[in-house]
């Protein structure tokens, strides 16, 4: 596939307080939504002679960040919804994100998701971004699966 759109993008957060639409309609910004992986696969150790040693890592732990136009509708729902799992424990990292791209075949789960942080507020001159911070327990990433 020679083409990639926005528009082919569908993600959405479901938990505790409702079901929100994070991909296209949701009044996203440029920058879009980043899955990054927060520990390493590997550490590699090098013995006394040389010989290395690969130490395979468990964690499957991700930060997604999706970056809002100010005036999106959709940062409203977000707010909400922090307010309401940030009274309880129980409430707390409860959240799926799924994020699949129609075009490409991509297919990306994060489970056992919390909010980061309460987004930084600017006012400017120029309207800007709001990014939204996710902490997820377990994310699987498939790129490319067949279409």
């Amino acid at each position: 596939m020679a083409t990639y759109s926005f528009l082919d993008v569908q993600a959405a957060i479901v938990g505790p307080g409702g079901v929100i639409n994070l991909g296209s309609g949701s009044g996203a910004a440029e920058e879009g939504i980043t899955i990054e992986q927060i520990d390493e696969l590997d550490t590699m150790t090098i013995g006394a002679d040389g010989t290395p040693m690969h130490s395979l890592h468990a964690s499957k732990a991700a930060r997604v960040v999706t970056r809002l136009l100010k005036t999106s509708p959709t940062n409203a729902l977000l707010s909400v919804m922090v307010a309401l799992q940030r009274q309880s424990g129980l409430l707390h990292g409860q959240n799926t994100i799924t994020i699949n791209n129609l075009a490409t075949g991509d297919v990306i789960t994060c489970q056992r998701v919390a909010f980061g942080k309460v987004p930084a507020i600017t006012y400017a001159k120029d309207g800007g971004l709001i990014e939204w911070e996710f902490m997820a327990g377990i994310t699987n990433v498939t790129l490319g699966a067949s279409v």
